[in-house]
């Protein structure tokens, strides 16, 4: 039987499900979830393996206008991921879908196919889904349009078929028994970034960069050091909060998920350093891991 294999680089706006829909289509949460937009910083990939395919998806940044030269980094990882495609999800939703010309017209020059989800269809009337889907028919009229809801799952099965018989034939490009390219340290740092997305408000969590110290498992117990680091002390002061209640909070969260994770039972120390603005430092910005 021919062996297919290829990248799936999932590509949309911010906040449109992209982190929703790959966790689905992998079936693990690898990619960190939450309402705020922005919260890919890197590109993140999930593997899936079945007998005769084997599909890469790409988890990459929302497609962002940069600020700093964190979002100039950002857009390299969706820039990489474009290159090396071999299949484009393209995500959108009701409130999304006008999307750039010169996005339509790159993906449109690639000559690669396109399998372009309706995402949060359970949100539309059936009036507004088939409107939507017209209009995305005729912007991209190669691509294959499927409505879907990701936290519902509706329609994935849908997705999934379409992406495998897009594949090209090829071996695989990963051991069949591996998950992701990312390390356990990478998961357990956006775990704990997850958190103070979710805890903390306005410009806190978009200031905010996690670094995993030091890893160690032992015995009965994986010790975890993590440093928050944040741009300013009126940040630092916020997350320690009063008396330490904040972060205190915020390790047990972030505790509880890591040891869902790995299966395990984690000591989890967390700790707040200042590294003043440094999502415009290329020197910081290269020791966080992004490329510039």
């Amino acid at each position: 039987m021919e062996h297919k294999s290829g990248f799936v680089n999932i590509i949309g706006h911010p906040n449109v499900g992209k982190s929703t829909l790959m966790n689905a289509l992998v079936g693990e949460k690898l990619s960190i979830i939450t309402s705020k937009a922005q919260t890919t910083r890197h590109r993140i990939m999930g593997i899936v393996n079945g007998d005769d395919f084997q599909i890469v998806y790409s988890d990459t940044p929302g497609i962002v206008k940069p600020h700093y030269k964190l979002h100039e980094s950002m857009m390299k990882f969706v820039d990489s991921a474009m290159e090396d495609a071999d299949v484009f999800l393209l995500v959108t939703e009701r409130d999304d879908v006008a999307f750039e010309d010169d996005l339509i017209a790159k993906l449109n020059s690639l000559n690669k196919p396109v399998v372009l989800v309706l995402n949060k269809i359970d949100l539309c009337t059936q009036e507004e889904a088939m409107v939507l889907i017209k209009n995305l028919e005729e912007r991209l009229p190669s691509a294959v349009v499927i409505p879907v809801s990701a936290l519902h799952r509706f329609n994935l099965d849908r997705v999934f078929d379409t992406l495998v018989e897009k594949l090209p034939a090829s071996p695989p490009y990963y051991p069949k028994d591996e998950l992701t390219d990312r390390s356990m340290r990478f998961f357990v740092s956006e775990i704990i970034r997850e958190k103070i997305l979710l805890y903390f408000q306005q410009e806190i969590p978009y200031s905010v960069e996690v670094v995993v110290d030091e890893y160690k498992e032992k015995e009965n117990i994986t010790a975890i050091t993590s440093t928050i680091y944040v741009a300013r002390e009126s940040q630092k002061a916020i997350i320690l909060g009063h008396h330490g209640k904040s972060i205190k909070g915020l390790g047990m969260a972030a505790r509880k998920d890591i040891e869902e994770f790995i299966s395990a039972r984690v000591f989890l120390d967390l700790r707040v350093k200042v590294s003043k603005d440094w999502r415009d430092d290329p020197q910081q910005l290269k020791r966080f891991g992004y490329e510039l």
